[in-house]
């Protein structure tokens, strides 16, 4: 199964569609998304083409493709307005013999880990900084954001297929890989 994993979209409907088109070219079978899909925040700029009506429309067009976790901006209205689940703390999805542990980030970090065994993967977004930290018992991936990269990273996704992660850029360069 291929799956094409996002975070932090914040109600733009420019990244979105991005997002969406980037879905159908990589003939992806899920899209998993790590949070904060409508709202910015309030500690980020209004994302370019703010628009979360849009959003909302692009999404639930794929409501039978999506799997979803809670961010610190998505909150139950926006589960009203939306046809897929938002409002799991995490999702568990299993990777060969280890399980990836997806969430937001919010709450369970690297500094504060969810319950692991030696192997798995904590996956989460949050940070809107792209990143693949092998440590000791654990990897720890972000995709970076979808709308507001930080630190200088790009606009983009992740493509997790056969236990192999690339982490793409809207113009479809891979930008970091890890294989298992």
């Amino acid at each position: 199964m291929k799956f094409l994993i996002a975070s932090d979209i914040h109600g733009s409907e420019y990244y979105c569609k991005k997002l969406v088109e980037a879905y159908k070219a990589e003939n992806a079978d899920r899209l998993l998304l790590l949070g904060d899909i409508l709202y910015h925040g309030p500690r980020n700029d209004l994302p370019r083409d703010y628009a979360p009506k849009k959003v909302i429309e692009m999404l639930n067009a794929l409501k039978d493709r999506i799997f979803c976790v809670r961010g610190n901006c998505d909150t139950e209205v926006d589960q009203m307005v939306l046809d897929f689940p938002i409002l799991a703390d995490y999702a568990v999805i299993p990777a060969g013999n280890s399980l990836i542990y997806a969430t937001h980030g919010h709450n369970f970090n690297e500094n504060k880990l969810p319950p692991l065994q030696n192997g798995d993967i904590l996956l989460h977004g949050h940070t809107h900084v792209p990143k693949c930290v092998e440590h000791e018992s654990y990897v720890y991936m972000n995709p970076g954001s979808v709308s507001i990269p930080k630190e200088g990273s790009w606009h983009g996704y992740m493509i997790l297929e056969n236990c192999d992660f690339a982490w793409k850029s809207f113009d479809g360069e891979v930008m970091m890989q890890y294989r298992r």
